[in-house]
């Protein structure tokens, strides 16, 4: 499985709206609301990077309220129940 985080900077007065439009977008896992130059943070979870890349360019990025965005991927995981072995997040 593919991740993404997707960082958003949202029209100041539409921020909560734009963070329920998000959680109804299929491969969206989590929205939290964050600090700092961006205002969400989406956590993105698909079972291949073509499709992530569906689900940010034409869902996330199209979504009413988003202004700007920063995409990041992770290539491998820590876990910290597997005694900080890493796990591929292919």
């Amino acid at each position: 499985m593919a991740h993404a985080f997707v960082l958003l900077k949202i029209e100041p007065k539409k921020v909560t709206g734009t963070a329920e439009k998000l959680l109804d977008i299929q491969g969206v896992s989590d929205v939290f609301s964050i600090s700092g130059k961006h205002d969400l943070l989406v956590m993105v979870k698909c079972d291949s990077v073509d499709r992530i890349e569906f689900v940010i360019t034409d869902m996330i990025l199209k979504t009413d309220g988003v202004v700007d965005s920063e995409t990041l991927f992770a290539f491998r995981s820590y876990d910290k129940r597997e005694g900080g072995k890493a796990i591929d997040v292919d």
